[in-house]
């Protein structure tokens, strides 16, 4: 069996009166892909900011790499530095800044005197972006502003961001929202190409079609907890259907 990355272990999180995880447990192994499926409301958002280091658990168990985790040191910083990116739908990105600015934004690469290595971070964003995310669209050049980019190619943009600093785990929050369906097809390929990578990711999104194409395992979030499991060779997008409605 492959090696846990991250396990959860009775993670609770409460604003004020309002229990938002009451005890959530979730393994995720190497080079796999989790489908975190539920309606809104469910717990989704506050588990991935959560992970992502945007938020503290009250309680529980947290760990990486079978490292407990403290939840007053874990940052956004920390699980970057750890391997955990988060890829938040427009959120993370930049418009009017350049491409190659919003690829290396806040880890910059610097040269021994301090400047930004610019012509080499320029080089590097091209590289990744077109020959491992694979984007060949018109405007995608290195000086061009992100806002030329299609919400396809954004997402490609700030996969190839995670996977160039070696994320080992890539959390994508509802990427494919009001996306045309060949901008969709291009970020399940993103998602897919993940796992050709070595990578882990945890892929949630309301479109469960859209979560049968990519994951390998699914859990079904309902009032701050997963009620229950399904692995890819036992499920279909109607079984994904049924077992989301008798969680409601």
């Amino acid at each position: 069996m492959s090696k846990p990355l991250i396990e959860l272990s009775g993670i609770t999180k409460s604003y004020g009166p309002v229990s938002a995880l009451k005890g959530v447990d979730l393994t995720l192994y190497e080079n796999e892909i989790i489908g975190l499926i539920g309606d809104n409301g469910a717990g989704k958002s506050t588990l991935i900011k959560i992970l992502a280091g945007v938020e503290r658990f009250d309680s529980g168990r947290m760990t990486y790499l079978g490292q407990d985790i403290e939840p007053k040191k874990y940052s956004v910083s920390t699980a970057r530095r750890m391997g955990i990116e988060t890829v938040f739908q427009d959120k993370s990105l930049g418009e009017s800044q350049s491409i190659w600015r919003n690829f290396f934004m806040g880890r910059h690469l610097h040269n021994r005197l301090g400047f930004i290595r610019v012509a080499h971070e320029k080089k590097e964003a091209m590289r990744v972006l077109t020959d491992i995310i694979g984007l060949r669209g018109v405007g995608v050049s290195a000086n061009a502003p992100v806002s030329v980019l299609s919400g396809g190619e954004r997402q490609g943009l700030a996969i190839g961001r995670a996977m160039y600093f070696d994320a080992r785990v890539v959390i994508m929050d509802e990427p494919t929202t009001a996306l045309a369906v060949k901008e969709v097809e291009k970020v399940l390929g993103f998602a897919r190409n993940l796992k050709v990578q070595g990578k882990s990711a945890i892929f949630v999104s309301h479109n469960l079609y859209h979560v049968y194409d990519v994951a390998d395992r699914f859990l079904f979030f309902q009032h701050g907890k997963i009620r229950s499991e399904l692995r890819k060779e036992e499920a279909t997008p109607k079984i994904l259907i049924d077992t989301l409605m008798k969680c409601s």
